[in-house]
């Protein structure tokens, strides 16, 4: 029988999740479109592969069994899974069709409502996905200011001038890789001491899991700005989740150029690139970006509705309130346990994290044991609170019940001296980012 959400089941019945991945096997290369979504990190052998439906906060794999979801599908559900008003939007348009021959009308409708919202939207491109504006992003920086380098810090997408700097960067020539370098957040004096003018962009996630340090973000607007770079908001993660205009409303700093996608369409594949009018309108005919699903209309229905109801709920502010009580209540439970020493939940409320300490031991190992078991008991769990407009009060009494009883057994593992011989299945692997070996220069020297 399948497993619901309940503290007292047994490890998860996989068998056509495991089905449905050797067929993968044989014609697939990846298996997967997403890393994060990949077996790599899902301990084998435990955790399901496949999900067939989703409702709400919850999702259902394809054995059947019933799960909590913390993961917000990487990010894109910021109201939940099948909500009915973003849903009967993507229907209603289904009826009149999908892409067109001409531009819709919700092209326009969007950008209107884009520019009600985020701060710095002068003007609002729309695609596809969150690697391509970005890199629209870029290549308009360096048209606009004749310049070829770029600061990054943090993801920024599969694209040749990011995924260079990192170490999955075959098949990117050296040439285009020697003009992207990267700089540690909160460092301001690292990028005062680098900033030349040969940079075009600065770009950043305005945060990942640490808080920027007080007038971090202004300092470096500031900076950005006597340089003649334009600084550039990486807010895929941010935007509509810490608040309705995403960092810059949060933080009350505006950005040159900024990027979205994941929360704002609930699901729906869109991205919004919003900017200065003067760096934007290079787009007309200078800068060429353009796309044939660029203006899909059910994604655009679904973005239009999603905003609505994200400003209309008041959902940034749901997130923070009911994000702080698994959040702290995490914290608490680790506390009452001993397992401070081992372990915390740091991030900002929308979205935080569980992290290990040095002293519990492979940081991996314990990632392992802790989703095995949190999985065994209904809550798919990949060390992140993503927190949407569906996970209720009930959810997070019952998340909290269970990570009180995964602790426990995570504390026993650890005082054993011996992890790995808890779990079911593989270690899990690395998550793939950039998060250290900066390689930013002093301006002084050669860039």
């Amino acid at each position: 029988m399948a497993n619901k959400i309940q503290l007292t089941n047994n490890y998860p019945n996989i068998s056509e999740s495991d089905k449905l991945y050797n067929r993968a096997l044989k014609v697939q290369k990846p298996v997967t479109q997403t890393l994060a979504k990949g077996p790599g990190q899902f301990s084998k052998g435990v955790a399901p592969k496949y999900l067939v439906k989703g409702k709400g906060s919850h999702v259902w794999d394809a054995d059947g069994n019933e799960y909590i979801d913390y993961n917000a599908a990487i990010g894109p559900l910021s109201l939940g899974y099948a909500y009915p008003a973003v849903d009967d939007a993507i229907r209603a348009q289904l009826n009149d069709g999908i892409t067109f021959s001409l531009m819709h009308p919700l092209e326009v409708e969007l950008s209107e409502l884009v520019q009600q919202v985020i701060p710095n939207a002068e003007a609002v491109k729309i695609a596809k996905t969150g690697a391509d504006v970005c890199s629209a992003a870029i290549r308009v920086a360096r048209a606009f200011t004749g310049r070829d380098k770029v600061f990054c810090c943090g993801y920024h997408g599969w694209h040749d001038w990011y995924i260079g700097i990192t170490s999955r960067n075959a098949g990117i020539p050296e040439a285009i890789q020697e003009l992207t370098y990267t700089f540690e957040y909160n460092d301001i004096e690292s990028i005062k001491a680098a900033l030349d003018e040969s940079v075009a962009a600065l770009i950043l996630e305005p945060f990942i899991f640490e808080a920027p340090k007080p007038g971090f973000l202004q300092q470096l607007a500031e900076v950005c700005r006597e340089n003649g770079t334009l600084l550039i908001f990486d807010e895929m993660w941010t935007g509509f989740r810490i608040a309705l205009g995403g960092a810059q409303e949060y933080f009350n700093v505006k950005a040159d150029l900024a990027v979205f996608s994941k929360a704002c369409a609930n699901g729906m594949p869109i991205a919004l690139l919003t900017g200065r009018a003067d760096v934007m309108e290079l787009f007309n005919s200078e800068v060429f970006s353009y796309t044939t699903f660029g203006g899909e209309a059910l994604s655009l229905a679904a973005c239009v509705a999603t905003i609505h109801e994200l400003r209309d709920k008041n959902v940034p502010q749901y997130l923070d309130q009911h994000g702080a009580l698994l959040k702290d209540g995490y914290n608490q439970i680790a506390i009452s346990l001993g397992m401070d020493q081992y372990t915390r939940c740091i991030g900002f409320n929308c979205r935080s994290m569980v992290t290990f300490t040095p002293e519990a031991g492979n940081p991996l190992e314990l990632k392992t044991l802790m989703q095995q078991e949190m999985i065994k008991r209904g809550i798919l769990w990949a060390g992140f609170h993503n927190m949407c407009y569906s996970h209720t009060s009930e959810d997070i009494d019952y998340t909290l019940l269970a990570y009180r009883d995964v602790l426990l057994l995570v504390k026993e593992a650890i005082l054993s001296g011996n992890v790995k011989s808890y779990l079911k299945g593989e270690v899990l692997e690395a998550v793939f980012r950039k998060v250290s070996n900066y390689n930013i220069k002093p301006k002084t020297a050669s860039l």
